[in-house]
């Protein structure tokens, strides 16, 4: 089974249309199966609430996903700060679906212009909403990732930890997404941070056991032999022989790429959130030139060569949050 993570910013209707709902989180699940090439595949739809409220469930959905469709109902502030965050984390496929409110009325003209500056110009603008193309879409992105993916036994294997919990019977068990590489029943595991092991008892994908999980996979890792308190979200569950390429940092030096439309000033003092892997951390700002250097609250799990972004936010900005992302990441 191959799996697509697709960004699903809409009203809860509009996701209802994509697929069945599973999970009820600050993330919802919607997922569509299909039989394709005599495989059964899956589009997982994934929801952020509370979005402008809060923007933790938008970074997050996005740290996952490698397509995105998103309900424009009208072309506003919020629509402008998803956009963004969108180009920052570097989602190059994707739909816009105007689908305004009744009485309301979207200029395509207008939303092209607005996703060409922000970036997107691979982005696609439906004019009304059509599932069979929004999905036809989604699946020529899964197989165009299917050729270049991260499921190679080389690629080092990183799990960032969702939710962790007990089953009687079962043992510690650890939910989180695939990032890259590949977990197979019987691996040996290690915790980064902290250095637990434990050995892998079961695997689930979709609520189907099965022997092997690959990027994208949101799955579920049953553990023997590694002790309950191990685990917490944002931990990154990998092999021994990959913990070399994830770096703990303090405190890091970095460089910007700021966010289009963005014009903020980073300054000694800033107070900073950054986003990656499931983590959210909070950081404040040094040394500020060439380079940024950056004290974080709490230490933040970097991974050398990953193609997830590090993003950073300023939650006291207003509408547009998103600074940009972080290059050149340094540990000091």
């Amino acid at each position: 089974m191959a799996v697509l993570n697709v960004l699903c910013v809409s009203t809860e209707d509009f996701a209802r249309n994509l697929g069945k709902r599973a999970d009820d989180r600050d993330v919802e699940s919607y997922i569509y199966k299909e039989m394709r090439d005599e495989q059964q595949d899956a589009l997982t739809f994934l929801r952020p609430r509370k979005h402008p409220e809060r923007i933790r469930p938008l970074l997050a959905a996005l740290d996952i996903s490698d397509a995105g469709v998103i309900q424009v109902q009208r072309i506003d502030a919020s629509l402008g700060e998803v956009l963004v965050a969108t180009s920052v984390a570097g989602l190059r496929n994707g739909a816009l679906v105007i689908d305004p409110e009744e009485g309301e009325w979207v200029d395509p003209d207008q939303l092209s212009t607005i996703i060409k500056q922000a970036g997107l110009d691979g982005w696609k603008i439906m004019l009304k909403a059509d599932v069979h193309t929004i999905r036809e879409q989604a699946w020529e992105t899964l197989d165009r990732k299917r050729k270049d993916s991260d499921n190679s036994i080389d690629t080092p294997l990183a799990i960032p930890v969702d939710q962790n919990f007990s089953v009687k019977g079962v043992g510690l068990v650890a939910i989180g997404t695939v990032q890259t590489g590949v977990v197979n029943k019987h691996d040996n595991l290690v915790t980064a941070p902290g250095g637990d092991t434990g050995v892998v008892r079961s695997l689930q994908v979709m609520d189907v056991d099965v022997d092997t999980a690959s990027s994208g996979d949101r799955v579920g890792v049953a553990l023997r032999n590694m002790k309950e308190n191990a685990l917490s979200r944002g931990i990154i569950l990998t092999r021994p022989e990959d913990v070399g390429h994830i770096e703990v940092h303090s405190s890091s030096s970095i460089q910007i790429e700021k966010a289009p439309f963005q014009k903020r000033s980073i300054e000694e003092g800033t107070v900073i959130h950054a986003s990656v892997d499931l983590q959210f951390v909070v950081g404040r700002c040094k040394e500020v030139g060439e380079r940024i250097h950056v004290d974080w609250d709490t230490p933040i799990l970097v991974r050398t060569g990953a193609s997830r972004r590090l993003i950073l936010s300023q939650l006291d900005a207003g509408s547009m949050r998103i600074l940009g992302h972080a290059t050149n990441i340094q540990s000091k």
